[in-house]
């Protein structure tokens, strides 16, 4: 049997976004499932839009991801070279080919000329298809003109999509189109036919946008006598609103925006995976080795997924989760806030392992931390604006913050100690744990939120605890 072999086939055109990696995974997981080989190549003879620095960034997003490639940049292999601009005798060879066949053609016509030609079409209210002005005696190809495919075997194909079915179009769909451009690149067209076919490819994965074109593509393996891989398109992911496909111009984020904003690779990863494609159960969290072993093309829907950031977050929540504290530990070296930078390790894998359970980001620990390390800035409308807090009166306030004081000042210093203080405080002030810790623990912190608060108290040291609330107090 051949081995399985996919692609994932990028154009250094700018950042890589979540659709460019959903279009790197699928591949990857069916290539790590059937123990074949994952390639990456480079598509870069769109010279016009190429972006210094794409390329490294595209393959830094697959290795941060753990989305390793058998062969290409950085790898080699048996079929490079692995980038298109490099391949230009190979494509030269095929097209000759073509050109032998009689089903290639030098396109001697200027763009106004072409424009006369759709304009001729536009009012005889048809289609403009270039083959019905195919020149009858075209210049023999000197690589300075356009090269078109000469399309003849027109008729209706069809194919099977593992993801979108029994698919067919007609002759409607068939024309010449561009093989090789006047600067002497050739086309997405023919350049990707011609590498899947030189690289063994069994199996090309990629967007619904490319649909429509392969009729055109199953026209040009007729004419140079291949057999076509199987050849899979997947839904679009789109935009939140579910109206269009999630773009660029739309601000679908880079990948590298997200691993900035301390998204795991694990959850990003999961995410994209669950983006149109389920195991048929209700589990929601996948480890890579468990999407290598579920995953399957079949179960792929057909129709597009909405890109929906909130679930990202909190599967990226629940990764974090999952991690051991020396894991996190090492992740999180950049995300410490500046405060941080000299206090104790052993302070500050106590500090992470109490907000490990309320992190969503790893970009979130400045902001659950940072009163950890210094003084908090008085903030009173964390007091006045809280639902709980602002029925207190000052006075009432400043009260029930003298009386916490005194039974803290007294407390043995641990976790266990402080709830007890904090249960008996309850009892002999008539308040409620939301009214009473809330207020207790904004004054130590001057936070939004926090961690359970006799942990807070407990990692935050008696005397830091105690100046906090008599600056509390003096500011009420």
């Amino acid at each position: 049997m051949t081995a399985l072999r996919t692609r994932f086939a990028p154009s250094p055109t700018g950042y890589i976004h979540v659709g460019n990696i959903r279009a790197a995974l699928f591949p990857w997981l069916l290539a790590k499932q059937k123990n074949g080989a994952f390639i990456v190549r480079i598509e870069d003879t769109d010279q016009a839009r190429f972006v210094e620095g794409a390329t490294d960034l595209i393959l830094e997003t697959l290795s941060w991801l753990g989305l390793d490639w058998d062969e290409g940049p950085q790898k080699g292999g048996n079929y490079g070279p692995y980038f298109q601009t490099e391949r230009r005798e190979i494509y030269a060879a095929w097209a000759q080919k073509l050109i032998d066949k009689g089903l290639a053609y030098a396109d001697p016509y200027t763009q106004e000329e072409v424009q006369a030609f759709r304009e001729e079409a536009k009012a005889l209210k048809k289609p403009f298809l270039y083959r019905d002005y195919r020149p009858e005696n075209p210049p023999t190809w000197d690589g300075t003109q356009p090269l078109r495919f000469k399309a003849t075997n027109i008729i209706r194909h069809t194919w099977h999509d593992p993801v979108m079915g029994e698919l067919s179009a007609g002759p409607e769909a068939l024309d010449d189109f561009i093989l090789i451009k006047a600067d002497g690149l050739p086309t997405y067209n023919f350049a990707h036919i011609v590498d899947d076919a030189e690289m063994k490819i069994t199996h090309v994965i990629r967007g619904l946008e490319y649909i429509s074109s392969i009729p055109r593509y199953l026209s040009l393996y007729d004419a140079l006598d291949l057999s076509p891989p199987t050849l899979v398109c997947l839904p679009h992911i789109m935009h939140p609103d579910g109206k269009k496909k999630l773009g660029k111009r739309d601000g679908a984020k880079s990948v590298s925006d997200y691993r900035t904003d301390g998204i795991l690779p694990e959850a990003m990863l999961n995410f994209l995976a669950s983006m149109g494609w389920n195991d048929g159960t209700e589990q929601e969290l996948f480890s890579k080795d468990e999407l290598i072993a579920k995953f399957s093309l079949e179960r792929v829907q057909r129709s597009g997924a909405r890109f929906d950031e909130q679930r990202l977050l909190w599967m990226n929540g629940q990764w974090i989760r999952r991690l051991t504290l020396d894991d996190l530990y090492s992740r999180v070296r950049a995300y410490w806030p500046a405060s941080a930078k000299n206090s104790d390790e052993t302070y500050k894998r106590a500090v992470l392992a109490l907000v490990q359970d309320r992190l969503k980001t790893l970009a979130e620990l400045p902001l659950m931390t940072k009163y950890f390390f210094e003084k908090p800035i008085v903030n009173l409308t964390l007091i006045t604006d809280n639902k709980q807090l602002k029925k207190l009166t000052a006075a009432e306030s400043k009260n029930l913050l003298g009386e916490a004081r005194t039974a803290l000042e007294e407390c043995e210093w641990s976790a266990e100690s402080i709830q007890f203080c904090l249960n008996n405080l309850l009892q002999t002030t008539g308040q409620k744990p939301g009214t009473l810790f809330s207020l207790i623990r904004v004054a130590t912190t001057w936070a939004p939120f926090s961690p359970a608060l006799h942990d807070t108290l407990a990692l935050l040291g008696r005397d830091r605890v105690l100046a906090r609330l008599d600056t509390a107090l003096l500011a009420l």
